[in-house]
């Protein structure tokens, strides 16, 4: 495995723009719980003092930004470069729209997965996708030489346990972005782990859209809000995701 010193001498500096994709749920939601607007923002109040703390290296950030890295209760299940329990936040974002879809899309079939007896549903998924500018002189990217040796550990679709330990250690090396492969866009876009709030350049997202995704039997289709281009309508086949081990 990978020591933070042997880490530390494949560092390298990376800068660009990167896309999140969350469900549209935030304050929409509370809104048909109340009757007013000055009752929704109680609410929202009320809330926001029951969630998790915020870091404090992360307060001055733009809340689709700072929520990944809320700690303070248990993370209830491991991610690829987060373990479960009481850790550090990561912010996982793509350098494309469309891989950042894919992950969304897989993550949403597997909640469907993992509930048999829920049926998959019939209208749309609103979806907020935004972009953000990062900087560091401290990354690393496993699709290079020589971290590329142990792609299959880096891309393993289900045992993050390698990833994990890479994660620790690069964090005791001070790295701030694990650049990698992502496993669930078939057409291989990488994605990026945000280890810190310092790898952000701006404090809030460059550019938000809006998306809608539905889910068949046999496909997930991905659409823009009004679109208009071929590359504003993305479909996933429903077997790409059928991993062996998930």
């Amino acid at each position: 495995m990978w020591t933070p010193t042997a880490l530390a001498s494949e560092t390298r500096p990376l800068a660009g723009d990167a896309w999140r994709v969350v469900e549209h749920q935030y304050t929409v939601s509370t809104r048909k719980l109340v009757d007013t607007k000055d009752e929704q923002l109680l609410l929202e109040d009320i809330l926001e003092i029951s969630k998790p703390p915020i870091p404090k290296a992360a307060q001055h950030l733009h809340y689709l930004l700072a929520t990944p890295f809320r700690y303070g209760s248990p993370y209830p299940r491991g991610s690829r470069f987060r373990r479960a329990g009481i850790t550090e936040g990561v912010f996982y974002c793509s350098e494309d729209i469309r891989t950042a879809l894919a992950e969304q899309c897989y993550y949403r079939l597997r909640f469907f997965q993992e509930s048999p007896k829920s049926l998959l549903p019939r209208q749309e998924t609103r979806l907020t996708v935004f972009s953000i500018t990062y900087l560091t002189e401290k990354a690393i990217d496993l699709t290079k030489p020589t971290l590329v040796k142990n792609k299959k550990q880096w891309t393993h679709p289900a045992d993050y346990s390698a990833t994990q330990t890479l994660a620790e250690n690069a964090r005791e090396a001070d790295i701030n972005i694990i650049r990698y492969e992502s496993v669930r866009d078939s057409e291989q876009g990488a994605n990026l782990a945000l280890l810190s709030p310092k790898a952000f350049r701006g404090r809030k997202p460059k550019k938000e859209q809006t998306w809608f995704l539905y889910i068949s039997e046999d496909e997930l289709n991905c659409e823009r809000a009004n679109a208009q281009k071929p590359e504003e309508f993305i479909t996933f086949k429903r077997e790409q995701f059928n991993h062996s081990d998930t």
